[in-house]
């Protein structure tokens, strides 16, 4: 399993997550299937179908990556890619999802390694992107948290995100309420600066470049929210609702479909439950049978096995994982 960071809104702890983050969705109806193959399709059929350099061979093993594989050697060919946004807090940014100052080409980007190396043949798309999630509220060790909401759009379906003054340490501070409303809109936040980092990363690689299209519309890809313990929540588990709906809201107002399949979750159950104080009934709105991917397993037959667990959020089992270097993915 990978090493995770506390998410915070404005705070980097050293403590390791319990999970890796989250990804895929599959093409869990006709219409997501047909949009993301057109999407996905320029990128994918430029000679490039098993991985840079033109290397043939098949598998069936997917592959997740993010910050901690930036800059190391990434398996090709793979079924399919799913690529970290963040860099292991909900608002940091993964180095080499695209061009950066610390890694500078494009072929050091793990968006296009995903878009080049992978050869399909499962049920999954070819490429997928994950999240880091959490629900911080607005203070953390008596410090406001700088990315909490003090106001909200006007579709925030919980109302008005107010400003509050608080004391904290002998210091006196006006902070965006920790209330539902405040708590969606720094999802929604999250969400739509994660879809505007993946189109700079697209154009970035494009600009380098031009024998591969990378699409740059968050639409393109399916989204996974990495949703797990070792990140940082409220311990109302209702606020924690409304900010990972917050999300969906975030990425379907960014040109993510609406249609089911187009967002998932990564957890397990009882870390779902715990975060969340569980989803499997439809009054949980926009969490509930959104696809799953369950870590947990060590090997290939676990991962296949754990195809048949439970779906924590009342929905389907589409991925399972099991650890490597990177992590692996199986396709139910």
């Amino acid at each position: 399993m990978r090493r995770q960071s506390i998410a915070l809104g404005a705070v980097r702890l050293g403590i390791c997550g319990a999970l890796v983050g989250a990804l895929v969705v599959g093409a869990a109806t006709p219409a997501l299937a047909a949009s993301l193959a057109a999407n996905l399709a320029p990128a994918l059929n430029h000679g490039h179908g098993h991985g840079p350099g033109g290397a043939g061979g098949s598998t069936t093993t997917g592959f997740d990556v993010s910050y901690p594989q930036c800059g190391s050697t990434l398996p090709t060919p793979a079924a399919f890619g799913i690529v970290g946004v963040n860099g292991g807090l909900a608002n940091d940014l993964n180095p080499c999802l695209g061009p950066s100052a610390s890694y500078p080409s494009y072929t050091q980007s793990e968006l296009y390694w995903a878009l080049t190396a992978s050869v399909g043949g499962t049920s999954q798309p070819k490429t997928s992107l994950y999240v880091n999630t959490a629900d911080p509220g607005n203070l953390y060790n008596g410090k406001p948290i700088a990315d909490w909401p003090t106001s909200s759009i006007g579709t925030d379906p919980y109302g008005s995100c107010t400003t509050i003054t608080v004391t904290s340490r002998g210091h006196t501070y006006t902070v965006g309420a920790s209330s539902d409303a405040c708590a969606w809109q720094y999802g929604y936040d999250k969400a739509s600066q994660d879809a505007q980092w993946l189109t700079n990363a697209a154009n970035a690689i494009n600009s380098q470049q031009s024998s591969v299209v990378v699409p740059d519309t968050p639409g393109s890809y399916p989204w996974w929210l990495d949703v797990e313990t070792g990140n940082t929540w409220q311990s109302d588990t209702t606020m924690n609702v409304d900010d990972l709906q917050g999300m969906i809201a975030g990425l379907q107002a960014a040109g993510v479909p609406t249609t089911t399949g187009a967002i998932g979750a990564y957890s397990t159950s009882s870390q779902w439950d715990a975060i969340t104080g569980g989803t499997t009934t439809s009054a949980s709105g926009s969490l509930y049978a959104i696809p799953d991917w369950i870590p947990g397993a060590t090997t290939l037959s676990q991962a296949e096995s754990n195809c048949g667990l439970p779906p924590f959020t009342g929905g389907g089992v589409l991925i399972t994982q099991w650890t490597g270097s990177p992590d692996n993915d199986y396709a139910c």
